[in-house]
């Protein structure tokens, strides 16, 4: 099923977050209260826009939300961005609420207000800062891959139900052949903690555990409709 995403804010952030998606796929409904920015959105094509004011609870119960879709609030103004965050928890309490931040403050009240998930841009740029430092060969490697102008990214893949990846040891699967990196992947039986390729452990393989790799686009795509099969065909 396509990923549909309501994204609240085209800004200085929002703008690059639509395109990413939009490039993988999901489909997106923006919400600006800025006519400039609306305007701004649709010129870029993204023609499921909507101009609202989103500080009134009755605006915001207009817009076509399904209890599957993704909100992802990601205003300019942290102030903003809360009480959107907390209008939203009240009036859509099954969907899963993404924020962003640029203080640790900002970053506590979204998530008093209902966030279930806050980016606090401070912590990334933290860490960024000290892979830069401790890591800079690892950290020129993976920027090769993520820069725009190559056709390789990150993939998280949730293995389908009836696949031929079910009940499959991680050391019988030939990754290689699908023209594709194991990084790593979680394994819901364990919990939602990442495990690295690096900890050597030969996982079990199960329907709902997320396979994260890197790969040219392409082959992620060949890939991710693979295992969609109860059979493998060795390409």
């Amino acid at each position: 099923m396509k990923t549909r995403v309501i994204l609240f804010g085209y800004g200085k952030f929002g703008v690059n977050i639509a395109d990413t998606m939009y490039t993988h796929g999901a489909e997106i409904i923006l919400v600006e209260a800025d006519e400039e920015r609306y305007k701004k959105a649709l010129a870029r094509g993204f023609d499921q826009c909507r101009l609202i004011d989103v500080t009134q609870d009755e605006e915001l119960e207009t817009l076509p939300i399904k209890e599957t879709d993704q909100l992802a609030c990601v205003m300019d103004d942290d102030h903003l961005n809360v009480f959107l965050v907390l209008s939203l928890r009240a009036l859509y309490p099954k969907n899963r609420i993404l924020a962003i931040s640029d203080s640790i403050h900002a970053t506590r009240k979204l998530k008093m207000a209902g966030a279930d998930k806050v980016i606090d841009l401070y912590a990334v740029s933290a860490n960024r800062i000290h892979n830069i430092l401790n890591k800079p060969i690892a950290t020129h490697f993976l920027e090769g891959f993520m820069d725009h102008t190559h056709e390789y990214s990150f993939r998280e893949i949730v293995i389908p139900e009836g696949s031929f990846l079910h009940g499959k040891r991680l050391g019988e699967v030939d990754f290689h052949q699908y023209g594709i990196i194991f990084i790593g992947m979680i394994d819901v039986e364990l919990g939602n903690s990442f495990i690295f390729v690096t900890t050597g452990l030969d996982h079990k393989l199960d329907a709902g555990d997320i396979i994260v790799c890197i790969g040219h686009d392409e082959d992620l795509d060949r890939f991710a409709e693979a295992i969609g099969a109860s059979q493998e065909v060795f390409v």
